[in-house]
């Protein structure tokens, strides 16, 4: 996959998951989107937000490659803080290990795709 489609992609499922965070019903009344994920209106508003970036960031190489760089650093701070913190990223987000170790995962992905040669292949012989 190319990063401006992985920007694409990674802003519409974050725009999505913005969104389905303040839907009573796929949120529990204990905060948990889908029964699993700790998130609240300001993490909802941060996906939203993100998730439209990612959308505008895809229509360029170096936008998207920018938005991931961005992207993949800003949330690896937020992984750690967040398993530092336990419930929360510096007290105004709230989150649980769900939402820790799905931060690993993006962070992983985002720093890849925001990082790696776009249409660089290398064949061994």
């Amino acid at each position: 996959m190319n990063t401006q489609k992985a920007a694409q992609w990674f802003g519409w499922i974050l725009l999505l998951v913005g969104v389905l965070g303040f839907i009573p019903g796929i949120v529990t009344s204990s905060g948990l989107l889908l029964g699993i994920f700790q998130v609240d209106a300001l993490h909802n508003i941060i996906h939203i937000l993100t998730g439209l970036i990612g959308i505008f960031a895809a229509g360029g190489l170096k936008a998207s490659k920018n938005y991931f760089k961005i992207f993949g650093i800003v949330y690896a701070l937020v992984t750690i803080l967040g398993f530092i913190g336990g419930t929360s990223v510096l007290g105004l987000i709230a989150i649980n290990a769900a939402d820790n170790w799905l931060h690993v995962v993006i962070t992983l992905v985002a720093l890849y795709f925001g990082f790696r040669k776009e249409g660089v292949v290398t064949v061994a012989m």
